[in-house]
């Protein structure tokens, strides 16, 4: 695998937002950065598709497989 370049840069973040996230870097033993870099591709994944991601999709699909039956009725 091939190393990426990196760079820095700053910005300011709600205190809330960064108290959780730095809670979940925590909890998954993991660097604040990874968690910047896995959000930020996240975005970029999502405003260039301009559609839910695939794994938000498949839930759904599963849900409607699985509750069709129960949304219909509730649609009625």
């Amino acid at each position: 695998m091939a190393t990426r370049t990196r760079e820095k840069f700053a910005t300011q973040v709600d205190a809330e937002i960064l108290s959780a996230v730095r809670g979940i870097a925590q909890t998954e033993g993991r660097q604040i950065q990874a968690l910047v870099d896995e959000a930020l591709a996240d975005l970029i994944e999502k405003r260039k598709q301009g559609r839910p991601r695939d794994h938000v999709m498949a839930a759904y699909r599963a849900s409607h497989d699985k509750f069709a039956p129960l949304y219909k009725k509730l649609a009625e």
